[in-house]
């Protein structure tokens, strides 16, 4: 534990004394569905929208979609400012929320905003081989299903197996809570199907690192889901996938976890650049 946090101190030292050197810009409220797709929804218009903060003069940055949490209900986009200077773009995005839509409206809706980025990011400097997908909660959720079932970005003419890394906090493995009250089912019922991330384990899928909080204190069995998820992903061979538990944290983990996901942005980007 002590030579763990002593690493994550001297990356977050040595992050912080590189991005002293570059300027960064905000452009906010970007639509990243078409005109024609807004005009004809007043929902999608006002809620499908993303914010991208950037590098200003340094190029082939890395990039990492950020997905808020709130149960598919509540919530709204921000640029954590954990990760904000530290060398990397962040993207982060509005979907459409129950009961206001129901599934899969919120997964395709992430989908076409990680489209986005794959499209649009070189405009800005950055390099669509170094995207990253990540998210809190439900934004966890929306991060695995879209890396792992891979039809939803394939819509889009885009490979799941594109995005350079998976990195999902206290996401939901099974079916997500949410949907299964659309469907009448109680939060304590369990249900593995195809809108769970547990149904499309495969060999051939992105690294995926799932954190979450300590197994006592999270929601429900939200770190025996995510340890299932793991085993059944080296079960079927994917070699890339690693589980972490952070001791003492319940389900608001984020604070101990996002130099996790910075530690793993900077070495996946650097084994890519070797």
């Amino acid at each position: 534990m002590r030579r763990v946090l002593f690493i994550l101190i001297v990356f977050t030292v040595c992050l912080k004394s590189f991005s002293q050197q570059i300027d960064y810009e905000i452009k906010q409220n970007i639509h990243y569905y078409n005109d024609s797709i807004n005009k004809l929804d007043s929902y999608i218009n006002k809620r499908c929208v993303l914010d991208i903060y950037y590098p200003k003069n340094y190029k082939n940055f890395a990039t990492i979609v950020w997905i808020h949490g709130g149960g598919l209900t509540s919530w709204q986009k921000e640029i954590p400012e954990e990760l904000k200077n530290k060398g990397v773009a962040i993207v982060s995005i509005n979907y459409r929320l129950y009961p206001k839509v129901k599934s899969p409206n919120y997964i395709e809706d992430t989908a076409a905003a990680v489209a986005w980025t794959f499209n649009n990011i070189q405009k800005y400097g950055g390099n669509n081989q170094l995207i990253f997908v990540s998210g809190h909660s439900a934004g966890g959720y929306l991060a695995s299903m879209i890396g792992l079932d891979k039809k939803w970005l394939a819509v889009h003419e885009v490979d799941a197996n594109s995005i350079a890394g998976l990195i999902p906090f206290s996401g939901h493995a099974i079916t997500h809570f949410t949907v299964r009250e659309e469907r009448g089912i109680i939060g304590t019922q369990p249900i593995i199907d195809d809108l769970a991330p547990l149904y499309h384990v495969r060999a051939d899928a992105p690294p995926l690192l799932l954190i979450t909080g300590d197994r006592e204190l999270e929601l429900l069995g939200r770190y025996e889901e995510n340890a299932y998820l793991m085993r059944m992903m080296k079960v079927v061979g994917h070699t890339k996938t690693v589980l972490y538990e952070l001791d003492g944290y319940d389900h608001n983990m984020t604070q101990p976890a996002f130099p996790l996901l910075l530690n793993e942005v900077t070495r996946i980007t650097k084994a890519k650049n070797n």
